[in-house]
């Protein structure tokens, strides 16, 4: 098989352990991986199984609430809260024209800002105390899982770094604070459809890096270079990275956003968790200097999180593509 037929899987390890010479080796990994097919796993990354699976239980928990329940804390202008079944349409997608829902419900949870928060007190754009469903224990097993993505996510920029002969710490101060969004999806099982139904539409993440735990249910699938679909087999233990719109425009095209979709056709109920990370919210975005050169100019203007989001938004979700203005 091709390089381009298979997920690579970086082994952090020996990175995390400050082994001589680990990063650059994880770096040239990475390297690759971003630019032959826009995915890869990692393993021993220091999450421990038991905190996945507590996040799991979790996601289960919140969707067997009552529909009633969900909706009191509805998705709103910030992307935190319930997204409803067949709640959002990828009408941005870049590999199909898209006019179905997704066939999925989700629970957003973003940095979890206190009501005194100035940002909040000030209502500035994703930047909201979260909703919260009452459920004991929800909340804290929700950010503890956050917390300890927030902590691999700020490791794994410096490999980011290295892979695009940076300096290690290039990303560190755009990485304070950053923008994150947990994305706990319930996909129920779908029957063969003429349709072009989908759990998840064909679609490119619009984050730097996106941060997805180990799932043992099968769904998932990419699409290579050549426009056929891989799917990604279940690894024990490894979470799957990959980059979105963001991060083409950090890199000026240099490292791939790589359309995936997801099906869930194995019978029973699927969850998925996905951590989409971005630089902190006043952080220009922009192409950084080793991608940039004479004969390489910019292909995307500056632009900042709450500007692209707020036109991504309006696009994708049904329920606020008016409220969103």
């Amino acid at each position: 098989m091709s390089a381009r037929d298979t997920i690579p899987i970086i082994d952090l390890g020996p990175t995390l352990a400050g082994e001589p010479g680990a990063l650059q080796e994880a770096a040239r990994q990475l390297r690759h991986a971003l630019t032959e097919i826009g995915f890869y796993y990692i393993v021993n990354h220091g999450i421990p199984r038991a905190q996945v699976r507590a996040i799991y239980d979790a996601a289960a928990r919140f969707h067997a609430l009552p529909i009633d329940e969900k909706m009191k804390i509805r998705i709103d202008k910030h992307n935190v809260g319930y997204l409803p079944m067949k709640g959002d349409t990828l009408r941005t997608s870049v590999v199909q024209t898209v006019t179905r829902p997704n066939l999925n419900e989700a629970f957003f949870v973003a940095r979890d800002l206190g009501p005194d928060h100035p940002d909040v007190v000030a209502d500035k754009r994703f930047r909201s105390a979260n909703r919260w469903p009452v459920l004991p224990g929800f909340r804290e097993t929700v950010m503890d899982y956050c917390g300890a993505l927030e902590g691999l996510v700020k490791k794994l920029v410096r490999l980011y770094a290295v892979a695009l002969e940076l300096p290690p710490q290039w990303f560190d101060s755009a990485f304070e604070d950053f923008q994150y969004k947990l994305r706990m999806t319930h996909y129920p099982p779908q029957e063969p459809s003429a349709n072009d139904d989908f759990g998840i539409a064909p679609h490119t993440d619009t984050s730097f890096l996106t941060v997805l735990a180990p799932n043992d249910v099968p769904g998932l699938a990419i699409r290579k270079l050549d426009g056929t679909w891989l799917d990604a087999p279940a690894i024990p233990d490894a979470f799957v990275v990959n980059g979105g719109q963001l991060l083409l425009r950090w890199t000026n095209d240099r490292f791939l956003a790589t359309p995936h979709r997801a099906i869930n056709r194995s019978g029973g109920e699927r969850y998925a968790l996905a951590f989409f990370c971005d630089a902190r919210i006043d952080w220009p975005i922009a192409a950084v200097p080793t991608t940039v050169g004479p004969d390489k100019p910019p292909r995307y203007e500056t632009t900042w999180y709450t500007d692209y989001m707020v036109a991504y938004q309006k696009r994708t979700y049904d329920l606020l593509s008016q409220a969103a203005e």
